[in-house]
């Protein structure tokens, strides 16, 4: 009796070790099996995120902080005819005409805050109305939307004419709101023919609302959109509506990542 006491645990103890070698290779195969799939090159360059999600990260080119215009002109050249407010702020002066970046930029991401007047006037399109077009093209609705009825592939969000937004997130007039854009440049065949057309994802006030949707071609007010060929890199322009009878839209915070 008393060997069976000490042989079971001496027993009991091999097969625990091994099990615990066998788990250790068996472990051991699953390590070399995964390395198959490990990529460690090329490492990605090292960016330094701002201090808010608003900040501009340390790779971004920022096209106004407040202090100057430096980065934009007048629309096929020229000063740009806007106002610098107190407050840092980029205010449309109305029937100055649109402004355009002196650089171009094709596939890229876009950080752009934007403000309409806390005095209403007007209504639908001519309620603080604005507009950034990408490659001087294809247009993201800038628009008092909030209780203000307009035609829904008109309204804050939209990709004029062209993508009704899947949600309102617009905030009351007065208060800054956000666009963080995602916009791919189309690309052409030599013949002028698209080759892939542009796309674009769109978060307005960090509420997802274009999610990755095709544009169907440059931006018409009237007519169905189509693609015309141009270069690779066109200006991000931003929009004077005119004299609609609405009051000016005022921008903040730009920046644009190159992608």
């Amino acid at each position: 009796m008393k060997k069976q006491h000490i042989l079971l645990p001496l027993a009991i103890m091999v097969c625990g070790m091994v099990q615990a070698q066998n788990r250790r290779i068996n472990m051991d195969s699953l390590v070399q099996l995964s390395k198959k799939t490990e990529v460690w090159e090329p490492v990605p360059a090292k960016v330094t995120p701002g201090k808010t999600a608003a900040d501009a990260p340390s790779d971004a080119i920022v096209l106004f902080n407040g202090k100057d215009m430096n980065a934009f002109q007048k629309k096929g050249g020229g000063a740009p005819g806007w106002k610098i407010e107190k407050d840092g702020s980029l205010t449309v002066v109305k029937m100055s005409g649109d402004i355009e970046t002196k650089q171009g930029f094709g596939s890229c991401q876009l950080h752009i805050e934007w403000k309409s007047p806390a005095v209403i006037a007007g209504s639908g399109q001519s309620r603080g109305n604005s507009g950034i077009f990408f490659m001087g093209e294809y247009e993201l609705q800038v628009l008092d939307s909030y209780e203000n009825p307009t035609y829904v592939n008109g309204q804050a969000g939209s990709i004029y004419k062209q993508h009704i937004p899947l949600v309102n997130a617009s905030r009351k007039p007065g208060e800054w709101q956000s666009y963080d854009i995602v916009f791919t440049a189309p690309q052409f065949y030599g013949d002028g023919t698209v080759q892939t057309p542009a796309r674009i994802t769109v978060f307005h006030n960090g509420v997802l609302v274009q999610n990755n949707v095709e544009i169907k071609g440059g931006t018409e007010w009237i007519g169905a959109p189509s693609y015309k060929k141009h270069k690779d890199k066109e200006p991000i322009v931003l929009q004077d509506h005119g004299n609609d009878g609405g009051n000016p839209m005022s921008y903040r915070n730009i920046w644009v990542r190159e992608l």
